[in-house]
């Protein structure tokens, strides 16, 4: 890390923490879903960032996760903490067969499969009238203090910043990006590469399900279209190519980015601000291909990334005998 990182994340820290203590509800309204987005987007970074399959139907899980914990809520009264949590553990257990049979895809393949769960999955909840109430929807109760409804998010949010951070400097990151460079030559190293993808694929729906229910919590209602709607994939994707894919702050700088300039487009910009806003992303996609991040770093402003890796493969080379050394 840079020593102007060093300076930048401890303010970041503060104004996260201060943020619910000094901020109205309308900012508070602003910051919650760039939150959710930016979680969600550390959540995709992990399977196609990382691992290279490319998903448009991480919004299945999300769905999951918000019916099962609106269901939860409505029904058995469970506490939103439990029935958000609950939410995430089926989504993450629906995630294991579909996991070992959509990723045996691979390519355009794998990312029109998931689309298709996806839009599955909506018909669905549309038909499955006596569970979902099919297109009315499901109301809970109304949420009173938005704050707690933030501290949910920054908690996940904080959370899949740990993982990413374990990813960047772990064995099984690498294993991950070994997958994404070269899934036959990881196979022909030896390397597990079925089990390292469906653990990938069951993480990154894991935690998409957790902020599906916390968000049908926070917005009291939940229906097949806003449960599985295409545009929640779409941000997170779109978040993460900004930032940067494969990367510790990318989602992170890319979610910030993308909610901040929405929210000034249409409050400067309001007839045309969907516009604006779809032209600067392709501007700044097609100029930067590498992402923000990529751009900071030439900079000077921030380290190179995976530095724990480039020293373990430096310290394997030096344990290496020298030609000719028996």
């Amino acid at each position: 890390m840079t020593h102007g990182w060093a300076v930048i994340l401890p303010v970041v820290a503060v104004v996260v923490t201060a943020a619910p203590l000094v901020a109205n509800n309308y900012v508070l309204s602003v910051l919650i879903p760039m939150l959710v987005f930016t979680a969600l987007a550390y959540a995709w970074n992990i399977i196609s960032g990382y691992t290279g399959y490319l998903s448009f139907g991480q919004v299945t899980f999300f769905g999951i996760g918000a019916y099962t914990a609106a269901l939860l809520i409505i029904r058995l009264h469970l506490a939103w903490p439990l029935a958000s949590l609950a939410g995430g553990l089926l989504a993450a257990l629906v995630a294991v067969p579909l996991g070992w049979i959509m990723l045996r895809l691979r390519g355009p393949y794998f990312a029109i499969g998931m689309l298709g769960l996806s839009r599955i999955a909506e018909k669905v909840a549309f038909a499955w009238d006596s569970v979902t109430d099919g297109g009315r929807g499901l109301y809970l109760p109304p949420v009173l203090d938005l704050r707690t409804v933030y501290w949910a998010v920054t908690l996940v949010t904080a959370l899949l910043v740990g993982l990413t951070w374990l990813l960047d400097n772990s064995r099984f990151g690498l294993t991950l990006l070994a997958i994404r460079e070269d899934e036959g030559g990881a196979d022909n190293l030896g390397i597990n590469t079925t089990r390292a993808k469906l653990q990938a694929f069951v993480v990154s729906a894991f935690f998409p399900g957790v902020l599906g229910g916390i968000y049908a919590w926070h917005v009291s209602y939940i229906d097949p279209v806003t449960a599985f709607a295409t545009q929640v994939d779409l941000t997170a994707i779109v978040a993460v190519l900004l930032g940067g894919a494969g990367t510790l702050w990318g989602p992170l700088v890319g979610g910030v980015t993308l909610s901040l300039l929405a929210e000034f487009l249409w409050a400067r910009f309001p007839f045309v601000h969907t516009g604006l806003f779809g032209g600067l992303v392709i501007v700044t996609v097609l100029f930067l291909p590498k992402g923000l991040v990529d751009a900071f770093r030439r900079c000077g402003w921030m380290a190179p990334g995976r530095t724990f890796l480039r020293r373990l493969a430096a310290r394997e080379a030096a344990l290496q005998p020298a030609p000719g050394t028996p």
